[in-house]
């Protein structure tokens, strides 16, 4: 097969349709930045969980006299003693899943309280003797939370068993969601790449009949017929890879780095590097070039005659 050929029925193609490829080259580019952005989407969550999960504790809180006091809470039987929370505190350390615990005091807690809400209004009547002992509990897998929670609440002395990770699960389950999002409108967008790259096909097909026909009757290959129609709609797709491609690595520049700078006014999250964004561009780009290539291969079967 002369490449020469190939390469002018290319741009014969090319010319004769540019308004469909166009088309084509768009909607493979949005389809394709919204498939690589769901996948950094969904390394992003998987990093923060990983460096968040590892850092969250299970905090048990003890009862305080005002808890003792309260009729709607779980301290009926007092405050909790002294042989309470060394009892408690054994406990912890005889578990396997327990890596370290760490006790803090009411004072300890008032500390910290005032250190991260000083400046508001409630902070100016709270006490220390209104803030819970605790146990922060720092376990060897944190999804083993719930065998703490099972034995230890509603002991003599404890108040409540608060896994921090539910506090994250709220961001991480939103972040999931718009992961879906995302894929769901990918879909929509490959689906109609898919019918613009059938029809442009059709359409070129249709406009170079006489051609075909006429490299038929001298003896052309089924193959030789159909390749310069395939590397059309390769090419295009190859394009809207590319473009795709450019979304991919600008949208990670003004989102973390410049421009909105996410990782200036989020310091306390682990964004994905470069690294991850560079790991998924030939997957799309393998994704740009063969998802028309097919496609055509399967449209000219039905609308080639050869």
């Amino acid at each position: 097969m002369r490449a020469q050929f190939v390469l002018s029925e290319i741009g014969v193609g090319l010319r004769r349709n540019l308004t469909m490829t166009f088309a084509v080259i768009v909607s493979v580019a949005l389809s394709l930045a919204l498939f690589g952005g769901a996948l950094l989407m969904r390394e992003q969550v998987s990093t923060m969980k990983d460096y968040w999960y590892d850092k969250v504790n299970v905090s048990i809180y003890l009862c305080t006299k005002a808890d003792a006091a309260s009729a709607a809470g779980k301290c009926g039987k007092g405050a909790v003693t002294a042989q309470q929370k060394e009892q408690l505190q054994a406990d912890l350390k005889d578990m396997n899943i327990v890596e370290t615990v760490f006790y803090e005091s009411a004072d300890e807690a008032f500390k910290r309280y005032k250190e991260e809400y000083g400046d508001t209004a409630i902070a100016s009547v709270i006490t220390p003797d209104q803030m819970p002992e605790s146990f922060r509990v720092k376990l060897k897998d944190p999804e083993k939370y719930k065998v703490v929670a099972t034995a230890f609440a509603g002991r003599d002395g404890v108040e409540s068993v608060q896994d921090q990770r539910g506090i994250l699960q709220n961001l991480f389950d939103l972040m999931n969601g718009m992961n879906i999002a995302a894929l769901g409108v990918m879909g929509l967008m490959l689906v109609i790449a898919l019918m613009l790259i059938v029809n442009t096909v059709r359409v070129s097909a249709f406009s170079r009949r006489r051609e075909t026909g006429i490299m038929r009757l001298v003896g052309a290959s089924s193959f030789y017929i159909q390749m310069p129609f395939i590397m059309e709609a390769a090419f295009a797709g190859l394009l809207g890879g590319a473009v795709a491609c450019v979304l991919l690595l600008v949208g990670r520049y003004f989102l973390i780095d410049h421009g909105i700078a996410l990782a200036e006014k989020m310091q306390l999250v682990n964004f994905i590097g470069w690294d991850a964004v560079f790991a998924k561009l030939p997957l799309v780009i393998a994704i740009g070039l063969l998802m028309p290539a097919v496609a055509a291969f399967i449209a000219l079967r039905k609308y080639l005659k050869v």
